[in-house]
């Protein structure tokens, strides 16, 4: 049986976190998320022959509260048995090291299935662990493998997205990378795009810090790239990637209404490929799809343009919540739902 006592805990340096894998756990992340509210608790975590690095990502609530978020964690296998008590136990450790009146852990889970239409069943839900209202990070996503020549690349793909591909660079659209200054135009594209598709957004100043953080911290070998498409010299779509070690994630897209016969995002998203593969990587995350090809979900050009490239189906578990003060964390729950539901709901209809 597991306990709270099996498992070692630390605290460490925020520039430990930069070995982690993950992006989202690392101390560039928590760096960045501690501009806008959050955090950062950087832990060891040891259990059996096992250690890990834990980013946590604190916030205040009100009458002194608090919640606690861990993105894409903990980073150790899956546990073949016992996944819950796990998680309950380990939340328990780690409450030690945080803030007294904190409310409950969020575990955004990195474990997960390979395989289109393959999905790990649910975690048991009980009194102390249950499926959070609201995903933070998308559970399913489509991974490419790209350390192989390009030829081997194209070839893996669906023949309409090769097609496209080369479409995209016969109609005359030009792909570049840009410099942080070109991320006002940019932005301008992603209030469009948030405004057709009906999707949330930051500030400007959030997209921005991204940049400003990542060039300040280059030692930490994580890279933030913007890629614009242009035609006739207009700005009509760009992709934010970042890239750490063998790992390349696609983080934003924005695109004009304009000449999306030019398939403008078919040749950023292969020359973003092409940039990871020579920076080294071998994996390439197209980072949030629709759950299946369903025509009838709203998403579902998303799921086609991104399945179209290839790679592998994955999907995680998602976010679960480990509840330390039950009376508190049913009223925040309450609220969550109901954001949840106006955002994806209401104001989804009056647009």
């Amino acid at each position: 049986m597991i306990n709270d006592k099996k498992f070692s805990i630390r605290h460490i340096s925020i520039d430990d976190l930069d070995s982690n894998r993950e992006l989202f756990q690392t101390g560039f992340w928590g760096r960045f998320k501690a501009q806008f509210g959050w955090v950062p608790v950087p832990l060891k975590i040891g259990y059996e022959d096992i250690e890990s690095n834990l980013l946590v990502l604190m916030r205040s609530l009100r009458f002194g509260l608090h919640i606690g978020y861990i993105p894409m964690g903990p980073d150790i296998p899956e546990p073949k048995t016992g996944k819950e008590e796990f998680l309950i136990h380990l939340a328990h450790a780690v409450k030690e090291y945080l803030p007294s009146r904190i409310t409950f852990l969020r575990f955004d889970l990195p474990w997960g299935r390979q395989g289109e239409g393959i999905a790990p069943g649910p975690l048991q839900q009980n009194k102390k662990l249950i499926k959070a209202p609201t995903d933070i990070q998308p559970p399913h996503t489509v991974i490419l493998r790209i350390d192989k020549p390009e030829d081997e690349i194209l070839g893996g793909m669906k023949h309409k997205t090769r097609y496209n591909i080369r479409l995209s660079a016969k109609k005359g659209v030009i792909v570049k990378e840009e410099s942080p200054e070109k991320l006002t135009a940019w932005y301008e594209l992603y209030k469009e795009t948030a405004a057709r598709d009906r999707i949330a957004l930051h500030s400007y100043q959030y997209y921005r810090a991204l940049f400003d953080l990542a060039a300040e911290n280059s030692a930490h070998h994580i890279s933030i790239k913007l890629l614009s498409a242009g035609v006739d010299g207009r700005f009509v779509a760009g992709i934010v990637v970042a890239i750490k070690g063998d790992m390349a994630w696609y983080l934003y897209g924005a695109s004009s209404n304009e000449k999306r016969n030019y398939m403008p995002n078919y040749g950023l998203q292969w020359e973003a490929i092409r940039i990871a593969r020579n920076a080294g990587c071998k994996y390439y995350d197209f980072f949030g799809i629709p759950p299946a090809d369903d025509p009838d979900h709203p998403m579902h050009g998303l799921y086609r343009f991104k399945t179209g490239f290839g790679g592998d189906f994955f999907t995680r578990y998602g976010c679960y919540d480990v509840i330390l003060r039950p009376f508190y964390y049913s009223g925040y729950s309450l609220a969550e739902k109901g954001r949840t539901f106006y955002f994806k709901k209401i104001k989804k209809m009056t647009g």
